[in-house]
C-alpha cells in the first residue's frame, strides 16, 4: 500500500513539474518574440532548450510510471491465477488420491467377484446328485422373536411334477445362505435373484420353489433393514404359496410367521398380531395343538401381545409353550427355561 502511496506521489509531482515547464516555456516564447539584444537570446534559447528536454524527460517517466503500472497489474492478475491454480492442483491431488482408492477398491472387488465366480462354477460343475433341497438354514434366527426356518419344499398334488429341485438352484440356495450369514449381501442378493430367474424360467413365477427363493431373497433384504423391499416380497410369496398350496399348508404358516415378525420388528403390532394368530391356527390344524412348532408359534404371538399390553394373552400362549416344550423335549429343556423366564 506503501508503494502505491509513493508511486501516485511521484506520478502527481511529475505532472505538476511538466505543468510548471510549460509555463515557464511559454514565458521563455513571450520573450524571445519581443525586441532583445543578441546575447540575451541565446541566453534565453539555451534555457527553453533545458525546458523542452526537461519536459520530454518527465513525459518519458510518466510514460514508463504508466507502462510499470500496467505491468503490476498484470502481476496481481497472474498471482490470482497463479492462487486459483495452485487451489486447483491441491484440488485435483486430493480427487486424484480419493479416485486411486475407489480405483483400489474395485480392484479389489473385481478380485473377489471373479473368484466367487470361479469358485461358483467349480462347485456346479461339480454338483451331479438329486438330493433333496433342504432349507432348513435360514438366515440368522432372531432371538426375541425367531423367524420360521423350516422352508421346506413339500411334495403334494400341486408340486408333484416339479419334485426334484434342479442342482443349480440347490447350490445357489446354499451360496446365498452362506454369503448372507457372513454378511457378503453384495453377493448374496445377485446370485438369489439368479436363482429366481432360473426357477421362473423352468417353472413360471406361481410355484412353490419361486415362493421360497422369494421368502429367502426377503429374509436377506430384512437383514439389510430393507422392510419395504422385504415387506413386497414376502406378501408375493404368500400369495404364490396360497393359490399353490393352499390356505392351510404348513408353508403359508411359515410366510405369514415371518410376516408378523416383519411387521414386529417395524413396531405395527397390531397388523402383526392376526398374522401371528393365523400362523398358529394352521400349524395346530396341521400338527396337532401339542406340536413343537406350535410351542414357537405362541411365544413369538405372546411378544407381540407384551408389547401391546396384554397380559392375560401373553400369559396364556407362554403357559401353554412351557406345556408342549415340557411334553416334547423335558423340564431341563433352555425352551423351558427360557419360556418360564419370560413368563416371570
Amino acid at each position: 500500500m506503501n508503494t502505491t502511496l509513493r508511486t501516485h506521489d511521484l506520478t502527481h509531482s511529475t505532472r505538476s513539474t511538466i505543468s510548471n515547464l510549460e509555463a515557464l516555456r511559454q514565458e521563455h516564447n513571450l520573450l524571445l518574440s519581443s525586441p532583445t539584444d543578441e546575447d540575451k537570446n541565446v541566453q534565453l534559447q539555451q534555457s527553453l532548450e533545458s525546458i523542452d528536454l526537461g519536459i520530454g524527460e518527465a513525459v518519458v517517466l510518466l510514460q514508463l510510471q504508466k507502462h510499470f503500472d500496467e505491468l503490476d497489474s498484470e502481476t496481481y492478475k497472474l498471482m490470482l491465477q497463479v492462487q486459483r491454480l495452485t487451489q486447483e492442483n491441491s484440488w485435483l491431488r486430493n480427487e486424484l488420491s480419493v479416485t486411486e482408492q475407489h480405483l483400489q477398491t474395485s480392484t479389489q472387488m473385481k478380485e473377489d467377484y471373479e473368484r466367487d465366480i470361479r469358485l461358483l462354477n467349480e462347485t456346479l460343475a461339480s454338483e451331479t446328485t438329486n438330493e433333496p433341497l433342504d432349507l432348513t438354514q435360514t438366515i440368522d434366527i432372531e432371538k426375541e422373536m425367531p423367524l420360521d426356518t423350516k422352508e421346506r419344499v413339500e411334495t403334494t398334488s400341486e408340486t408333484k411334477n416339479h419334485s426334484e429341485v434342479p442342482p443349480r438352484f440347490r447350490t445357489l440356495h446354499n451360496l446365498v445362505i452362506q454369503y448372507a450369514q457372513a454378511g457378503r449381501y453384495e453377493v448374496a442378493v445377485p446370485l438369489c435373484r439368479q436363482a429366481l430367474e432360473d426357477l421362473e424360467k423352468t417353472h413360471g413365477h406361481n410355484h412353490p420353489d419361486v415362493a421360497t427363493m422369494l421368502n429367502i431373497l426377503a429374509l436377506v433384504y430384512r437383514d439389510q433393514n430393507k422392510f419395504k423391499e422385504a415387506l413386497q416380497l414376502l406378501n408375493e410369496a404368500l400369495t404364490i404359496r396360497e393359490k399353490t398350496l393352499g390356505l392351510e399348508h404348513p408353508a403359508v404358516a411359515a410366510t405369514l410367521n415371518n410376516l408378523a415378525v416383519l411387521y414386529g420388528k417395524k413396531n405395527r403390532y397390531k397388523e402383526a398380531e392376526p398374522l401371528c394368530k393365523r400362523a398358529l391356527e394352521i400349524r395346530e390344524k396341521c400338527f396337532g395343538v401339542d406340536h413343537p412348532d406350535v410351542g414357537k408359534q405362541l411365544n413369538n404371538l405372546a411378544l407381540l401381545c407384551l408389547n401391546q399390553g396384554k397380559y392375560d394373552k401373553v400369559e396364556e400362549c407362554y403357559k401353554r409353550a412351557i406345556e408342549i416344550y415340557t411334553k416334547h423335549y423335558g423340564k431341563t429343556d433352555p425352551l423351558v427355561a427360557k419360556t418360564k423366564n419370560n413368563l416371570a
